[in-house]
């Protein structure tokens, strides 16, 4: 999935505020399917746009040291997430706002291990396209100046690997507002294996998901990797031994 092109300004407000009341007036079921009651989407958007800002600004006050150290290790743990993966097709980002920076994990993986993509934004509002991309090819500014590929082969990812801007303990991404990942994620084909990546700051009680809300297969940072499909989800899509192991 960064990268996510889903930095909508109308869906940032335009200065951190307390929370408001209305917060009291979510109730999700944490216990079954996971999505907020019915009419409290407006409630949940409104404590998201809240909410984000406060999480990017946490993210973006790590220092440089500190930030170096982090990727290091959360790069290290998604090879060896994917290390029986070879010859997939794996849909990265490319990091904006102080998102974990996976590309020198790209540019050290040899062609024959795994073969990469980028996600594009076709159309705001639409599900977006992944092209095929490797170290060295050129890229060209998209949709927010998120750089793409200019030549890239449309294609379906076996694996999505997105940024999360909050993730909750369900699984459950916060991303940028867009909604570009969860409505790509639907209309695929195929399903593909999908890994949050983030820092461990980032996690939150719950992002009150809702009915378009799609849960991450694992999430991966400096602290842990861990799934939250089940093992026969992990074994029959792609083959990786539980990710709680590694």
């Amino acid at each position: 999935m960064d990268n996510d092109a889903e930095a909508h300004q109308d869906d940032e407000p335009n200065e951190y505020s307390s929370p408001a009341c209305f917060l009291h007036e979510l109730t999700p079921d944490i216990t079954g399917i996971g999505h907020a009651a019915e009419g409290l989407d407006d409630g949940v958007i409104r404590w998201r746009k809240i909410v984000r800002p406060r999480l990017i600004e946490m993210r973006a006050a790590i220092r440089a040291n500190d930030r170096k150290r982090m990727d290091d290790v959360i790069r290290t743990r998604l090879s060896g997430l994917l290390a029986t993966m070879q010859g997939r097709i794996v849909s990265i980002y490319w990091p904006m706002k102080a998102e974990p920076n996976l590309i020198p994990w790209v540019k050290n993986s040899l062609p024959s291990e795994l073969a990469f993509a980028l996600p594009v934004v076709i159309k705001k509002g639409a599900p977006m396209e992944f092209r095929s991309w490797s170290p060295g090819e050129s890229l060209i500014r998209g949709v927010w100046n998120i750089p793409i590929p200019e030549h890239g082969a449309s294609l379906v990812p076996d694996i999505v690997i997105a940024p999360v801007v909050g993730f909750d303990k369900r699984g459950y991404r916060l991303g940028y507002g867009g909604g570009y990942f969860d409505r790509t994620l639907a209309v695929l084909a195929r399903k593909p294996y999908v890994i949050g990546i983030g820092y461990a700051q980032a996690a939150i009680e719950t992002i009150y998901p809702l009915k378009h809300d799609i849960p991450m297969d694992v999430i991966v940072t400096e602290q842990s990797c861990v799934s939250y499909a089940s093992s026969s989800r992990l074994a029959s899509t792609l083959e990786i031994a539980d990710s709680k192991s590694v």
